[in-house]
């Protein structure tokens, strides 16, 4: 009886659920839990991250040419429909499930991880890397992230949003390589992917659409500003509105600039280091 860890990734959905995964398994390191992606190529990269084990499987419904009958199942996607995860709930012997909506419904046979839910058989936590909790030396005033996928080059597409705040760039995985390359000319300072780590910890302020750099960042002691993107779910605006984080619609520049110019008095409320909370829910789910 195996152990497996499926997260939604891609070039046109990004890493945000891959980075929750490689802080969930780095807090799991000690069980031997295979890593399953959608995508071939971060699955190839996993093992920068610390994961020994990692499978790219294409689609969600090839989980079960990896995973047999009785095996157990982390899964983190929006992808199934009800049909597909009571199948999924059927077909495991444990089933982990983990969702940012804030009305979600945890099924019967079931384990649930929430950020906004809590009652039997359900963890409330926001995932963080305990890496994170580290508060070291603010060196770069502002860093921009737009994300680790940007398929239709919404970036350049609103570059004027950001530019002439001269931020730093975090570049992402996803990213085409001569669209790469255009960007790095029109922001004089940059971050490659592999320096991800530093961005969160060095940067003061962070302007970004990625979900889990919002909470990365506060975690390190920074200052997030969060942009929520058209094509991004918006689950993550009550917990964002209760942890007073500015979000930002429709790249509403002036907006930008009103909450950069208060964002040094905003209260910004404290996450908890809650990597063994969510371990040992875990393990107790799925009998580790």
């Amino acid at each position: 009886m195996r152990t497996f860890y499926y997260v939604h990734t891609g070039h046109r959905i990004g890493l945000d659920r891959f980075r929750r995964a490689v802080a969930i398994l780095n807090a799991l390191k000690d069980e031997d839990i295979t890593l399953l992606t959608s995508d071939y190529r971060i699955a190839q990269a996993a093992r920068d991250f610390g994961i020994q084990k990692s499978v790219g499987i294409d689609v969600v419904r090839n989980i079960p040419q990896i995973a047999h009958n009785g095996d157990k199942l982390i899964f983190d996607s929006a992808e199934a429909n009800p049909v597909m995860l009571e199948d999924m709930r059927n077909y495991f012997s444990r089933f982990v499930r983990i969702s940012d909506k804030p009305d979600e419904v945890k099924a019967e046979n079931e384990f649930l991880l929430s950020p906004y839910l809590e009652d039997e058989g359900i963890c409330k936590a926001v995932v963080v890397a305990d890496k994170y909790f580290t508060c070291k030396e603010k060196t770069v005033p502002l860093s921009y992230f737009f994300g680790d996928d940007d398929y239709e080059k919404d970036l350049e597409k609103h570059v004027d949003f950001i530019e002439d705040l001269r931020p730093h760039l975090q570049l992402g995985f996803y990213y085409f390589l001569d669209y790469e390359e255009m960007l790095k000319t029109r922001f004089v300072h940059y971050f490659e992917f592999e320096e991800y780590d530093e961005m969160i910890m060095q940067s003061e302020v962070l302007v970004t659409a990625s979900p889990q750099a919002v909470l990365d960042s506060l975690a390190s002691g920074g200052k997030p500003v969060y942009i929520q993107r058209e094509d991004y779910t918006r689950d993550f605006i009550p917990l964002f509105e209760s942890l007073n984080i500015p979000v930002v619609y429709n790249y509403d520049k002036n907006h930008l600039n009103v909450i950069l110019e208060t964002v040094f008095t905003r209260n910004y409320e404290i996450i908890e280091k809650n990597s063994n909370k969510t371990a040992n829910f875990l393990k107790e789910s799925l009998n580790l």
